[in-house]
């Protein structure tokens, strides 16, 4: 067992090397995040999935901190101290060590500590050129670590999210739908309960404090939940600030007065969310999902499309990458572009690589305002188990 795990580690070292020397010829400067992080950033940005999964603890002075559950954040971070106002362009490379529960069970695909092996590149605002060089570049450093066929999946947040925009709705739900775009049972069943009942929420809640919450500012309305917390003996744990209730909360108390979803408009979202082809002929039917839809519709899918020529012009064939409408990767900092690369030894539900972009992350950790930022990162336990399945 000893020679074994040896054998393995010498392997994902050989392989990290290799994808690292990759990175760095392309001009992205090696450097090594800490491991232990404060909490809080992370809590705030990752998305509750991961969330929930971050191993989170107090240490001697009080100082809430965690492992980090990825190296984008910590990256984000590190960049930030050496250019505090984010106005300076810059690209980084890792390999390290990243840590999450796993609530199925740890196996060699999903262990509860793994390596990621990425990129990131801040500041570049030729936004489609950058997500397909990030592309390109994981692509390549796939095939030198050995992975010889790879199958893409791509998706786009900002499509949702203008279309989402073009349709009559409060901003708060949108804000929900854009929550459980990611996780399609929760979507649909989020979809069906605006259409039916809005006020379904309600149920189990106290309605004393939800109805002292339907008026006055934020506030006010943190102060009758505290006040309701302690009343009830319940203190405040897990990974929900007390803001972060309240406004739930308020949103409840929103929900119960307001007109349900029109059919009209459900149909129109899930007939969009259902959207699945191969990139390029996925455009026909994104382009009737546009029609009359407004200038933002109009402009996410300009933006799809030259992300597409420019992917075509690096050699990357958009005819054969998927597009799904429905595909968000599971992080929560994601705000456009997003990719996963599948290795068919594995299958889609352990990608060996994946990342996009997310413009509004430097902001969450500190900047003063959005940076354009777009990263991958590549699993590396999972590729060394998929070259090894594809060798004959």
């Amino acid at each position: 067992m000893a020679a074994e795990t040896a054998r393995q580690f010498e392997a994902l070292e050989a392989q990290a090397q290799t994808l690292m020397a990759r990175f760095i010829a392309a001009g992205h400067e090696a450097v090594a995040p800490a491991i232990i992080q404060p909490a809080g950033v992370f809590l705030d940005v990752i998305g509750e999935a991961v969330r929930a999964r971050t191993y989170v603890f107090t240490d001697p002075d009080g100082d809430e901190l965690c492992l980090r559950p990825d190296l984008t954040v910590p990256t984000c971070r590190l960049y930030l101290e050496r250019h505090p106002g984010a106005n300076v362009a810059a690209k980084y490379c890792y390999n390290g060590a990243a840590f999450r529960y796993q609530p199925a069970g740890a196996d060699r695909a999903h262990p509860r500590e793994f390596r990621q092996a990425g990129i990131e590149a801040f500041g570049n605002r030729e936004r489609e050129k950058a997500e397909a060089a990030t592309v390109a570049l994981i692509l390549e450093a796939l095939r030198a670590a050995g992975l010889a066929e790879v199958e893409l999946r791509i998706g786009d947040l900002g499509l949702f999210r203008a279309l989402l925009r073009s349709l009559e709705m409060p901003e708060r739900w949108r804000q929900h739908l854009m929550h459980r775009f990611w996780r399609p049972e929760a979507f649909h069943a989020e979809v069906k309960r605006l259409v039916s009942d809005p006020a379904a929420a309600l149920t189990g809640r106290p309605g004393a404090l939800i109805a002292a919450l339907g008026t006055g500012g934020r506030v006010e309305a943190e102060r009758h939940v505290a006040a309701y917390l302690e009343r009830e003996g319940i203190e405040l744990a897990g990974v929900r600030t007390l803001g972060e209730i309240t406004e739930r909360l308020r949103w409840i108390a929103a929900d119960a007065k307001a007109t349900p979803l029109s059919p009209a408009t459900a149909r129109l979202i899930e007939s969009y969310v259902r959207i699945r082809a191969p990139a390029a002929s996925a455009c026909a039917r994104l382009k009737e999902q546009a029609r009359d839809r407004g200038p933002e519709m109009a402009k996410a899918l300009e933006t799809f499309e030259e992300r597409l020529d420019v992917l075509s012009e690096l050699g990357i064939d958009a005819g054969r990458a998927e597009f799904s409408a429905e595909f968000g990767r599971m992080l929560g900092y994601y705000t456009g572009f997003v990719f996963e690369a599948v290795a068919p030894a594995l299958g889609p539900s352990s990608p060996v690589a994946g990342g996009g972009r997310y413009d509004g992350l430097l902001k969450a950790v500190g900047a003063g305002a959005d940076v354009p930022s777009v990263g991958a990162a590549i699993h590396t336990e999972r590729l060394l188990a998929a070259v090894a399945g594809a060798k004959p």
